[in-house]
């Protein structure tokens, strides 16, 4: 859209204010409200905020930024209409110096490097999401209680389903605001649910993620319940992943598909695969970022902890679907959807294109199940396994040079500060299961 048909949408809409939303680092959705008089200057970039009052942007001396917006990602919110019938829209923005230069904090222009990187290869990345998550009720004073809504389990309906009426209601104001959502169902654990909407290119597949997760945040507390993307909110059940789809297009043509390769793909997926594979252990840390996510990343949970590749095995961390043609795709079962998702995508296509520079080989499918194989099966097929907590997982980040180069400087040494930080924390508690296991014992 332009400016001009923006400024016509608002009035005949009523828009009374506007939402500049970005993301720091850590994926955390953040925004500047404007009112209708500032939306000429907004649509401008003209508008300004504190970027050291965010985590990981800038020095209190320098904090002064530019919030500067995608014209295409104007979308007004059905449900949010003042007293007068006045409604609220939203931009998603990328962030700058007043002097015109871009903030190297910015994660959706980290994204747009590597798409650019892609570009000058020939590429353009299209990638699919599943995005699972949890809906769990509330105490009488608001608090968020663990407790699941229902007792269903993978693709169970009403009355099993009861969360059946608000993901309906989230596929509806998602459809409202462009998405074309293809499925939602019930997930495997009770109160777990996955939404899909078609895939994008890349950033705005990003853009996709931060919105249906405020969207999903959003009508879940309009219905008196809690949505959660925590990868792991409950112990002994299925956590929750954003399984990653991707594939390289070029002049329109999926170049993943090739008839008479190996297993009818191409030379340059493999590659691509094989580029996945040998830096998923640097990637780890971005793409599941919290200390509650390698408890998902465990053995019998559906989540995968051993780095190799299949056709239809779900236990190594990529898997190939049956579909080929245009449908030829890699999907990446490891990250989850607490991540950053412009950074998670960043770190993932960058280290396809490294593969393919590299022309790496992930060797043959593994089509048993990895659990079940022993050390020495394990040793032949050079299956290696994911960092089992977040700590490992930042230490193979620092010497993983394609995903620093990838993140930057300024991205790569804050979210490495940061999660040292919330690591350090972590260890030093004391916590539940210490007092149930040692208290009387000792």
């Amino acid at each position: 859209m332009t400016k001009a048909e923006i400024v016509k949408m608002a009035d005949k809409e009523k828009v009374r204010f506007l939402r500049l939303q970005f993301t720091d680092i850590f994926g955390v959705i953040k925004n500047v409200e404007v009112p209708r008089s500032q939306l000429d200057k907004a649509l401008d970039g003209e508008i300004l905020f504190d970027g050291s009052s965010i985590e990981g942007f800038a020095r209190i001396e320098e904090s002064d930024m530019l919030l500067v917006p995608d014209l295409s990602t104007f979308r007004i919110f059905p449900w949010a209409r003042e007293p007068d019938g006045g409604k609220v829209a939203r931009l998603i923005c990328d962030i700058y110096h007043p002097n015109g230069k871009s903030f190297d904090g910015c994660p959706r222009q980290t994204l747009k490097k590597v798409t650019e990187r892609a570009k000058k290869m020939g590429y353009s990345m299209m990638a699919g999401i599943e995005a699972e998550f949890f809906l769990f009720h509330k105490d009488a004073s608001g608090n968020v209680l663990t407790k699941t809504h229902d007792a269903g389990g993978y693709f169970d309906l009403a009355p099993i389903d009861l969360g059946e009426t608000v993901r309906r209601e989230i596929v509806e104001v998602l459809q409202t605001i462009g998405f074309e959502v293809e499925a939602a169902h019930h997930e495997v654990a009770p109160g777990q649910h996955e939404i899909d909407f078609k895939y994008a290119e890349a950033v705005a597949t990003a853009d996709n993620v931060v919105t249906f997760r405020f969207i999903v945040r959003k009508v879940a507390t309009l219905r008196g319940m809690h949505a959660t993307f925590m990868p792991k909110p409950l112990h002994g059940i299925n956590g929750s992943g954003m399984h990653t789809h991707q594939s390289l297009f070029k002049d329109g043509k999926n170049i993943f598909h090739d008839p008479k390769g190996s297993w009818q793909l191409s030379k340059t997926m493999l590659a691509y695969i094989g580029g996945l594979l040998a830096h998923a252990r640097g990637m780890v840390a971005v793409t599941n970022p919290l200390i509650n996510s390698y408890k998902r990343l465990v053995p019998g949970y559906e989540a995968p902890t051993n780095v190799a590749w299949s056709e239809r095995n779900r236990s190594p961390l990529a898997r190939v679907p049956d579909r080929r043609g245009t449908g030829t795709r890699v999907e990446l079962r490891m990250p989850d959807p607490s991540c950053n998702p412009y950074l998670a995508l960043a770190v993932m296509l960058a280290s396809g294109l490294d593969g393919i520079q590299q022309k790496l080989d992930p060797g043959p499918p593994v089509n048993k199940n990895i659990y079940e194989m022993s050390r020495r099966e394990r040793a032949r097929h050079r299956i290696t396994d994911l960092p089992a907590d977040l700590n490992e997982a930042v230490n193979a980040m620092e010497k993983d040079a394609l995903v620093q180069s990838t993140l930057g400087e300024h991205i790569f040494n804050h979210y490495i500060t940061a999660k040292r930080e919330e690591w350090h924390q972590y260890i030093a508690s004391v916590h539940p299961w210490e007092h149930e296991r040692y208290l009387s014992l000792y």
